[in-house]
């Protein structure tokens, strides 16, 4: 394994991180969405203020160190991607920034048309963003980046395994969000919404099953190299998901809420990891390698160190808030 492979490990590890943290947070803003009117989604969406409120800015810290690793690791790749796929990057961005501004002029909103203004914009971001990151991906993963840069604007992102990436992005946050959401509920004594809960959430994560596996029909003819991989090494990673995702829906359908977390968890994890399996040794599929895109000697040591020192400083930081967040005293407030 070459010094390069182990700088991509430790920036796709971010990668799957990002998706499971920020997933779930992003995933809040369907069931915020669809909570109802302002008296029937009250519950819902303070349930959802607080879950989120003391994590969601935090969650983007993954996202910065996946940024930085990807630009300082491998930069050539870097710029021929962000030249490329300038607009969806830029819808994302717009939409986490439209989301954390709106998630947070609603609560001192004075009057009941604001903060359903407000409302409306943090959800709708909150599913703009990862659909636009999940198109991202599936750009790189069909061979639609130019090793140059400055490929197609347009086609790079609107093609079937972009928007297979992108729905998938979006229904695995929502499967997620609805999971921990649940599990908020019942720890908090609320049987009610607890059960409201339940029933969308069994709905979205057969929805999410059915997105992820019938999406592998189009990425088949669409993306040849990834549905290689995707066959092969990848496999096992996607055998995971499908039994784990079902394990999680059993867990939820038994009502057990707290435990369901850990599966689910597991299955959006195993299939992001397939997605990266997948596409391996290239980090611009049919385009560069990891081998080639990678800088210089020194600068991928110094990321590593930098890796290590951040995951000694930062991880025991953030463990410690999310043990917070998830004690009983916080979530009966």
């Amino acid at each position: 394994m070459t010094l390069a492979t182990v700088v991509a490990m430790a920036m796709f590890v971010g990668v799957v991180v990002y998706a499971l943290f920020a997933g779930a947070d992003f995933g809040s803003g369907f069931f915020d969405l669809t909570a109802g009117d302002a008296r029937n989604g009250a519950k819902v969406r303070t349930l959802v203020d607080h879950s989120i409120g003391p994590v969601w800015e935090a969650n983007h810290v993954w996202l910065i160190y996946i940024l930085v690793m990807w630009w300082t690791g491998f930069p050539r790749t870097f710029a021929a991607a962000t030249t490329t796929l300038f607009i969806p990057l830029a819808l994302a961005l717009a939409g986490i920034v439209l989301r954390g501004a709106s998630f947070a002029f609603r609560k001192y909103s004075a009057t009941l048309s604001q903060a359903r203004l407000f409302g409306a914009v943090f959800a709708a971001s909150s599913l703009i963003s990862p659909f636009f990151l999940g198109t991202v991906a599936g750009a790189v993963a069909s061979g639609r980046v130019p090793a140059g840069g400055y490929g197609d604007r347009v086609g790079s992102w609107l093609n079937p395994t972009s928007l297979v990436g992108g729905c998938l992005a979006v229904a695995a946050c929502v499967f997620l969000a609805g999971v921990f959401l649940t599990a908020d509920a019942a720890r908090a004594g609320d049987g009610d919404l607890a059960d409201g809960l339940r029933r969308r959430t069994l709905a979205v994560g057969v929805v999410t099953g059915l997105v992820v596996f019938a999406g592998l029909y189009p990425v088949a003819h669409d993306a040849p190299t990834l549905a290689a991989g995707l066959r092969g090494y990848a496999a096992p990673l996607l055998v995971v998901a499908l039994a784990v995702g079902v394990a999680a829906l059993w867990l939820v359908f038994r009502r057990r809420y707290a435990t369901a977390r850990v599966p689910a968890a597991a299955a959006v994890a195993a299939v992001v990891s397939g997605w990266g399996v997948g596409q391996y040794p290239w980090l611009l599929v049919d385009e560069v390698t990891i081998d080639d895109a990678a800088g210089a000697r020194a600068t991928l040591v110094g990321l590593l160190v930098v890796v290590v020192l951040a995951g000694v400083v930062v991880l025991p930081a953030l463990g410690y808030l999310l043990r917070l967040t998830q004690s009983e005293e916080w979530t009966r407030g």
